[in-house]
């Protein structure tokens, strides 16, 4: 083999590498592939460099051209990327791009997202948004904040499980009362006695009041309000009314019915036989007695005293007249707009098939916003 061939084959086979580079290369840039520019902004490109990748769904469609920095302090950088124009398709301009990382400490590139169909398509030189890129020094310094916060909280939880070994070996020595309680039989036994004296005590005064509501000194003071026990004031007690329209309304001045302003003692039962009859007579599905208060006054007082109104009115009427007592409730207004300074007693009669409910519980189906005044 002469020396003339042999430097033809190497210039050929020179030229044919570099023909392949040239072409690879050129590929990769997408030299030889049409093309159009995409911009976007970034404050920080967080170490992307001239001549990067930009991929769409995962795939390189496109190069980093150029980066240009912004023209004033405070202003955003410039990406400018050529594209496969074949991405036209794809890309719209709702498309966000952001600055990816291969693996952790890879090279950077950036990933571009999937348009939507309603948006318009992008042209040459169009500006698509972007997301901010994640920093590794503020991931790390994070990452640090986080160890840091976790190692305190161990350091207190030891602390925690030391305070709490010397406090169980205090009362294994039987040190102090919870000591002495277990590990002193007698100790247990004098606060089991103590409990039951104390329970019987608390026993042993209730019956006593109950007795001095009954005692001829203090029975003016119950029978003066109209009542003896304030627990069954709110016995019949509803919640809210029944939803839709009352079938029929029996309206009373409180002053005309109950001795005094400041009382729930009837009396004058006579316009509530009406209502009484009505009640007899008529089927009804709900009943509802809303005794109301004036303005004036003590708002928990006047609470008070209309529960007590609205109870005595329905005492009244089922032990007078015949009907199913379960079906009449009562409610109580401390202050209502419009109301006398005596007071107001309302007597709703709802239809059959009515709703409503006792205290927090509902005794059939239906469900109506809370009131908080009935005038």
């Amino acid at each position: 083999m002469s020396r003339a061939f042999r430097l033809g084959l190497f210039i050929v086979s020179t030229l044919a590498i570099l023909a392949t580079g040239i072409f690879l290369i050129g590929e990769r840039q997408f030299l030889f592939s049409s093309t159009y520019e995409l911009k976007t902004t970034f404050k920080n490109v967080a170490g992307l460099n001239n001549g990067a990748e930009v991929r769409v769904g995962g795939i390189h469609q496109g190069t980093v051209k150029r980066i240009q920095l912004p023209t004033k302090p405070g202003g955003e950088m410039t990406v400018l990327m050529d594209m496969e124009s074949a991405t036209k398709k794809i890309i719209r301009t709702d498309s966000v791009a952001l600055i990816q990382t291969e693996g952790l400490l890879g090279s950077k590139y950036v990933e571009i997202s999937f348009g939507s169909d309603k948006a318009p398509t992008v042209a040459d030189g169009s500006s698509i948004g972007s997301v901010p890129p994640l920093d590794i020094t503020d991931l790390m310094k994070k990452t640090n904040e986080i160890l840091d916060t976790t190692k305190q909280t161990m350091s207190n939880v030891q602390d925690s499980s030391e305070h709490f070994r010397d406090i169980s070996s205090k009362i294994d020595q039987g040190v102090g009362t919870v000591g002495a309680l277990v590990n002193d039989r007698k100790v247990y036994q004098q606060m089991n006695d103590a409990t039951a004296q104390a329970r019987a005590g608390a026993a042993a005064f209730q019956e006593n009041m109950q007795a001095l509501k009954h005692n001829f000194l203090l029975r003016g003071f119950f029978n003066k309000r109209g009542y003896e026990d304030a627990a069954h004031l709110t016995q019949h007690e509803v919640a809210e009314l029944p939803p839709g329209t009352y079938q029929k309304k029996f309206a009373y001045d409180a002053g005309k019915l109950f001795a005094d302003v400041d009382t729930a003692k009837l009396k004058n039962d006579k316009p509530l036989r009406e209502a009484g009859r009505a009640l007899e007579e008529h089927p009804f599905g709900m009943a509802v007695v809303i005794a109301s208060g004036g303005m004036k006054g003590d708002t928990g007082e006047l609470q008070t005293l209309t529960r007590a109104r609205a109870m005595v009115v329905r005492d009244y009427l089922v032990k007078n007249f015949r009907m199913d007592d379960t079906r009449v409730k009562t409610m109580g207004v401390a202050k209502a707009q419009g109301a006398s300074d005596a007071g107001t007693v309302d007597i709703l009669v709802y239809p059959q098939g009515s709703t409503v409910r006792v205290g927090a519980e509902r005794v059939s189906r239906g469900s109506h916003p809370s009131v908080t005044s009935v005038r």
